[in-house]
């Protein structure tokens, strides 16, 4: 099953112009949609309050593929991201993101998933045009240029305290960066390496458990 996935709220894009890019992309990729589903809101609505979205994220199953015009259509909070990336994947679907020209699937290089990541904190800060930074936002940091480092350093098992020795830095600074990143809740929480032997980042080795799946059984379990 292939679905192009469109969303439509204010300042982003309008509906014609996301499918006239997955249309066009599908032709090019060869790709056949069998289904586009468009979720509607009169505003930005926060994950857990889009429910029809989670419904639709459930109904994934093993070699499903969606097609999204842009990354940010599935949410342009960077923190939500990383649960909706780590559920598609504990479904094994794959997820082709037409303007990077990319597809994220199991076998993504974990350390290719946070520049798009970055990036999108990036733009959304720079769109803005208040005085100061936006609610939720994160500035710049010297951390950023080890970004990739650090991730593949985190991915193999090493301690913050090892990491902050090996690149010369704060022990503090350095967890607060990472904390502030959500980088150890990719690496740690959510996908969980396997196979430490393996010098390649892939998520072929990577048991994935998606979050709306656990928030709900949690759920169950309080009422039970």
């Amino acid at each position: 099953m292939v679905y192009g996935y469109m969303r439509q709220v204010p300042d982003f894009p309008n509906l014609t112009t996301q499918q006239s890019d997955i249309l066009s992309f599908s032709l090019i990729k060869e790709l056949t949609i069998d289904k586009e589903v468009v979720e509607y809101a009169t505003k930005n609505l926060l994950l857990d309050e889009r429910e029809e979205f989670e419904d639709f994220l459930q109904t994934m199953q093993d070699g499903y593929t969606v097609i999204v015009s842009s990354l940010y259509i599935l949410s342009d909070r960077v923190e939500e991201l990383v649960k909706v990336i780590n559920c598609m994947l504990s479904h094994n679907v794959n997820l082709w993101i037409v303007d990077k020209n990319m597809l994220m699937n199991k076998d993504t290089n974990m350390v290719d998933i946070f520049p798009l990541l970055n990036a999108l904190r990036t733009e959304e800060k720079e769109k803005t045009n208040h005085i100061g930074r936006p609610k939720g936002s994160k500035s710049s940091s010297k951390f950023d240029i080890y970004q990739r480092e650090i991730i593949s350093h985190l991915s193999e098992g090493m301690s913050v305290s090892a990491i902050s020795r090996k690149l010369n830095v704060s022990r503090s600074s350095l967890k607060d960066y990472i904390e502030s990143r959500g980088i150890k809740e990719l690496i740690e929480g959510s996908w969980i390496e396997m196979d430490q032997s393996r010098s390649d980042r892939s998520m072929e080795n990577i048991v994935l458990i998606c979050p709306f799946e656990e928030a709900r059984k949690a759920k169950k379990q309080k009422v039970s």
